[in-house]
């Protein structure tokens, strides 16, 4: 193990070095039972003699906080825990966040692995049994063999050239979007892309709008840079372009599969957007998070393939069609902004992974990532008929299912009478984990509902599940 000491000129460096690593056990920094290097490892690291280093760690070792093996080396005792932090210093004061940082709401709570229920309906989930991992292993295998022949720099901030190659091809194929590979800027998922656009766009003070509801993480970007957030409201055409405000600098949409409702954004609302920011020079972030996975009807123009005044920024993400660990997105912006998103991607953390870039690139032009999206399209459509069969059926008394023409999740509206809260609790009683929408609303009093994520839940599974809920909700569990 590599430990982090500090030797500060040539005097007493023995006790400089025992203070130190004595320090690293007592505060928990080297657990117990952790192997040590050698002596002579750790002096050639630190630039002391040998008889420097034994010195040290006999000390240690008669005062127990070390112990030696024979023939396997020398490792914290077993016995050692970390010890309390030692008493604040009467007078100092904690650094405090910045104002802003009150207006942001907590972080997204995930459930633990260790308490997830039999049934699970969590969003934005894939099923990763349905990825082809050997697929993926040769690619990843082609990106560490680049990688070795290469120099050790720091990259293009927009990405490594080949994936932005891929990526272009494939949202002018599928979405419509025509630009060239150096329009598109690779983003540690649709996230940062949104980050980007809000420093690009937004001063301290300026008005943005927001569908409500909305996908809270969007809303809290653009919060934590100061921006006055303007929630508005969604009908069953998606955002209500009458009711933008007029000052709005920029706009976040998610007009393929509203988020979290489902309806996409019809098209006369997309025209109209569209001539609302070109009349204010206000820019449209288009989130099209899960548009690949369309199951009826023809996919619905994206807005930036309509634009033709140069106001969309096109957003989009590997998450959802792959898996989110991947953490890798991509962001189309306008030709006026693509030198200020550039340098907002570099200040940011300069660039992401290049070898999962790599990896991904190979992925998709070897025409592995179609094959893929085909192949979970399916899943995904007889997972979504087996859900709404239950919603639209035994369920009806209690849900209003808005059924969704893309995506892997579906929203349902609770009844009059019914309560998110006590619905998500008689749920739990048969081992299914649902969630209420209240959370992705700006805080105005609206119907409640759920959000039913079955991208990682199999028909079977949804069958029991939704079986048993009828059951509990009938009075017959």
């Amino acid at each position: 193990m590599d430990i982090q000491l500090n030797i500060v000129g040539r005097r007493d460096l023995a006790g400089q070095l025992y203070q130190q690593l004595r320090a690293a056990i007592v505060d928990g920094r080297i657990a117990a039972g952790s192997r040590l290097p050698s002596t002579r490892n750790l002096a050639d690291q630190l630039g002391v003699s040998r008889k420097t280093t034994l010195e040290v760690f006999e000390r240690l070792t008669a005062e127990g906080f070390l112990q030696g093996r024979q023939g396997d080396g020398t490792f914290v005792a077993e016995g050692m825990a970390a010890m309390p932090p030692p008493a604040r210093a009467r007078g100092t004061v904690s650094p405090r966040p910045a104002k802003v940082w009150q207006r942001v709401p907590d972080a997204l709570s995930l459930p633990k692995p260790g308490e997830r229920l039999r049934y699970d309906y969590l969003g934005g989930v894939t099923d990763k049994s349905l990825f082809h991992v050997d697929a993926w292993r040769k690619c990843v295998a082609h990106a560490l063999r680049m990688q070795a022949r290469g120099r050790g720099i720091y990259r293009d901030p927009a990405g490594e050239q080949e994936l932005r190659l891929a990526i272009a091809r494939y949202i002018g194929f599928s979405r419509g979007v025509v630009c060239n590979w150096t329009d598109v800027i690779v983003t540690q998922g649709a996230q940062q892309a949104v980050d980007l656009a809000a420093r690009v766009m937004v001063d301290r003070g300026d008005v943005v709008a927001v569908e409500d509801p909305g996908y809270p993480p969007a809303r809290s970007s653009l919060l934590a840079l100061g921006a006055r957030v303007k929630p508005v409201r969604v009908d069953r055409e998606g955002l209500c372009v009458d009711e933008l405000p007029d000052n709005a600098r920029l706009v976040y949409v998610t007009p393929s599969h509203q988020f979290p409702l489902g309806m996409p954004m019809s098209l006369e609302r997309r025209m109209a957007l569209l001539e609302w920011a070109a009349r204010r020079g206000a820019l449209v972030v288009e989130d099209d998070y899960d548009g690949e996975f369309r199951f009826e009807g023809r996919p619905m123009e994206s807005l930036k393939s309509l634009d033709r005044s140069g106001v969309v920024a096109y957003v989009g993400t590997f998450s959802k069609t792959l898996f989110p660990e991947l953490r890798t997105g991509y962001v189309v912006p306008p030709a006026s902004l693509a030198t200020d998103f550039l340098k907002a991607r570099q200040i940011n953390d300069w660039h992401g992974c290049t070898l999962t870039q790599t990896a991904l690139a190979r992925y998709m032009l070897d025409g592995e990532f179609g094959r893929h999206i085909r192949r979970v399209q399916k899943h995904y459509a007889q997972r979504r008929d087996a859900l709404l069969q239950h919603l639209a059926g035994p369920l009806l008394d209690w849900l209003e299912p808005i059924a969704p023409a893309a995506g892997i999740h579906m929203a349902a509206l609770l009844r009059p009478g019914l309560t998110e809260d006590a619905l998500i609790a008689t749920a739990r009683k048969a081992s299914i984990a649902l969630y209420g929408i209240r959370g992705f609303h700006a805080g105005r009093r609206v119907r409640p509902g759920l959000l039913f994520g079955y991208g990682d839940t199999p028909v079977d599974d949804i069958h029991a599940s939704m079986e048993r809920l009828a059951a509990l909700l009938g009075g017959r569990g």
